[in-house]
């Protein structure tokens, strides 16, 4: 397991559309996710530790900031045929058994992380009712470690502030987890 932090917000730059299946049969673009108040794509998968450890906080803060206009998207980029854990039916599976709150599709050709810039699971990216960029941090302080009440929800207030005002801290700390999974170079 390779352990990447992304690259720090490139503020403003605006979010790359795209056209991908959900877990639900529908179909999911830049237009039909976003929020009025903005929106968060998160890059994820299954097998990531990183992500299994946040996975009940992630479901739970993403449902909250339904109430303040912000929607969530989740994409799953990963090479499926040599990771399985993360095929669409076990995407299925997974939004199922945790209740997601918001889509998750499967970026099957992995374009959308490509142009997205996406490193890890997890990586977030957090844009306004613009769609300009405004936080690329990390979930919270607690990380992969169990939570408690001194946890300092850096995702959810970052999010909740760009709702409020249009512009994420400027003070970020990067996320960390598994590098995304890309397919294998063809031999030639």
């Amino acid at each position: 397991m390779v352990s990447l932090n992304p690259p720090a917000c490139n503020f403003g730059e605006r979010a790359h559309d795209f056209d991908l299946l959900g877990v639900d049969g529908k179909r999911y673009s830049l237009a039909n996710s976003a929020g009025k108040n903005g929106l968060l794509v998160m890059f994820i998968c299954n097998h990531c530790p990183y992500v299994k450890a946040i996975k009940t906080r992630l479901v739970d803060d993403c449902r909250e900031l339904l109430q303040y206009g912000i929607n969530t998207i989740a994409i799953q980029s990963n090479d499926t045929e040599n990771y399985p854990e993360d095929s669409y039916e076990r995407m299925m599976e997974e939004s199922k058994l945790f209740n997601f709150s918001f889509p998750y599709v499967l970026d099957d050709t992995q374009e959308v992380a490509k142009a997205y810039g996406a490193v890890c699971t997890p990586d977030f990216f957090g844009y306004n009712a613009n769609l300009e960029l405004q936080y690329r941090g990390r979930f919270d302080a607690a990380g992969r470690r169990a939570s408690d009440q001194s946890n300092v929800r850096d995702l959810f207030n970052a999010m909740k502030q760009i709702a409020e005002t249009g512009e994420g801290p400027r003070e970020q700390i990067p996320s960390i987890g598994c590098s995304i999974k890309w397919f294998a170079e063809e031999s030639i």
